[in-house]
């Protein structure tokens, strides 16, 4: 027979005593799951859920994307951006700033020259959030642009995931813009009526002046000209007419037909470019066209088909799930015209289906796990017994969160899967050994069977218990640093979990397993046709 080490013997001895009591008592096996599970759902609205599961990484290397109002110059662009890189570059722990305006020839990108970036690279010795914060202060304090503070991973994911600032957005969908600008106005004032909504705008085109020309066809006739030859000559003038390229010192320059710049300063220099006729004779622009400046949407925005203008919310104070609730049924008021609809959109709108697809794997999972249990020990009544007590290994796990800094984020989920992982192990290896030593080693079932086969298992499940918690340590004890941001929160939801299991399968497991299969023998022992029904 092997010889276990003294310590060991020790604590099999001790472990032996209280679960001896434990299993005389077996109501206080049922009361502390039910007592643990309680404690659980208390503590759950207390939690916090980020916007995104993945947490904020503190990575050294941040991307300011930086954009302005449709049609800014690129001169502009280039005086406020290297404004901003020099403000930037005075910030203490700031250690280098690069940017750059537009995009290059050949590339990816599909922006204009009112679109920028920087680069901005932070000291591995400077303070990470104060740094941060005061890049974020210098970026803010430049109204009318849109500026984005990233670090590459977040560049990436915005890359393929437009981003989303606000969690509720309704889109409508329709044809004609000033009908779309109507019904945005008043979906926009319902949305502001809402409670826990504290802001609510329309994302309208942006339009920037234009000049129209419109031909008068009757004097165009009169002069033989058609209305294409009007505008192709006029764009020409107007505009330029790319005719080739020019290629030196490995550079590219585009050779443009245009008018003289005095030629085209105002609308009437425009009225007064000479158009060719094909007699050979020449007019005035004016005398076949009428030239104005109308407001022309610089982006038409559709998806599929259809244009859109978007309403987005910003929300505090409330649930999103009450307010978006609230968002449909003002929704439902709004009549809106023939082939135009609206549709919630967002972050919420993509929550919600992460969460449903989320949900419907769990619940398939959740039916497998059953059906595995029960067809390892060969009894429904033992797989429920497993099943039941899971939920209660993992509040240690919840408390471990509540009094850290209290978010859900990937690696919490982590961490509770983890949990489950050891504790449903440590149980299924505990009845497995319990059906070994009543088949095999002719145990009778009973008070001593329970404690032999827990006194037995105690040095696997504290070894397990003990050799991850002492991994994890580091990990608790460095904190949430750069490059931790997911390992941190796994290592204290674990370490709670690790807790709440080991007493689980140490104490409860074996009360209830005497109990829940002691009825299990009984109706086994009935018969064949009554066993088989109960099971």
């Amino acid at each position: 027979e092997k010889r276990e080490p003294p310590v060991v013997r020790w604590l099999q001895r001790g472990y032996g005593w209280v679960l001896e009591r434990i299993i005389r008592r077996s109501l206080w096996a049922s009361a502390a799951v039910a007592i643990a599970v309680l404690i659980g759902f208390l503590a759950l609205p207390f939690l916090k859920h980020g916007e995104s599961m993945l947490p904020e990484f503190q990575e050294r290397d941040l991307l300011v994307y930086w954009e302005g109002p449709p049609g800014t110059s690129h001169p502009e662009m280039v005086r406020i951006t290297s404004r901003v890189s020099r403000e930037l570059r005075a910030i203490p722990g700031v250690r280098s700033v690069i940017s750059h305006v537009g995009r290059a020839v050949g590339s990816d990108q599909a922006v204009d020259v009112h679109a920028g970036e920087l680069w901005v690279s932070i000291d591995p010795n400077a303070d990470y959030e104060a740094t941060r914060a005061a890049i974020e202060g210098v970026v803010s304090g430049y109204p009318g642009l849109y500026r984005e503070v990233l670090t590459y991973l977040g560049e990436k994911l915005r890359e393929v995931r437009p981003p989303s600032d606000d969690l509720i957005t309704v889109r409508i969908y329709g044809e004609d813009f000033e009908v779309l600008r109507a019904k945005a106005d008043e979906v926009a004032q319902r949305l502001a009526s809402i409670d826990g909504v504290t802001e609510a705008r329309v994302v309208d085109q942006v339009e920037i002046p234009q000049v129209e020309v419109q031909v008068d066809l009757a004097a165009a006739q009169r002069h033989g000209l058609k209305p294409g030859d009007v505008r192709r000559a006029a764009a020409t003038l107007a505009s330029g007419l790319v005719v080739g390229h020019l290629f030196e010192e490995q550079k590219v320059f585009e050779v443009v037909v245009w008018a003289a710049p005095e030629k085209r300063q105002s609308i009437s220099d425009i009225e007064n470019l000479l158009i060719d006729t094909p007699s050979g004779d020449q007019v005035r622009l004016g005398d076949i066209a009428s030239v104005r400046i109308t407001p022309t949407p610089t982006v038409i925005r559709h998806d599929t088909a259809l244009r859109y203008m978007d309403v987005t919310a910003s929300i505090s104070g409330r649930r999103i799930d009450a307010v978006a609730r609230d968002v449909e049924e003002q929704l439902g008021q709004v009549s809106f015209p023939l082939e135009y609809h609206a549709t919630v959109l967002g972050e919420f709108a993509e929550r919600q289906a992460a969460q449903r697809t989320l949900l419907t794997f769990a619940l398939a999972a959740v039916v497998l796990i059953f059906l595995l249990l029960q067809a390892s020990f060969g009894s429904w009544r033992l797989a429920a017994l497993i099943f039941l007590t899971l939920p209660s290994a993992l509040v240690g796990g919840v408390l471990a969160v509540l009094v850290s800094d209290r978010t859900i984020s990937l690696g919490s989920l982590v961490g509770f899967l983890t949990v489950l992982g050891i504790a449903g192990r440590n149980g299924i290896m505990l009845l497995s050994h319990y059906q070994h030593l009543e088949r095999e080693e002719g145990e009778v079932f009973g008070p001593g069977l329970v404690l032999r086969g827990a006194r037995e298992r105690l040095s696997p499940i504290l070894m397990t218990a003990s050799t991850t918690g002492l991994a994890l340590v580091p990990l608790i004890v460095a904190g949430s640093i750069p490059g931790h941001e997911i390992e941190y929160p796994m290592a204290v939801v674990i370490l709670g979990g690790l807790v709440t299991s080991t007493l689980l399968n140490l104490f409860v497991v074996p009360s209830l397993y005497l109990h829940f299969a002691r009825r299990w023998k009984r109706v086994e022992d009935s018969g064949p046709a009554t066993a088989g029904a109960a099971d």
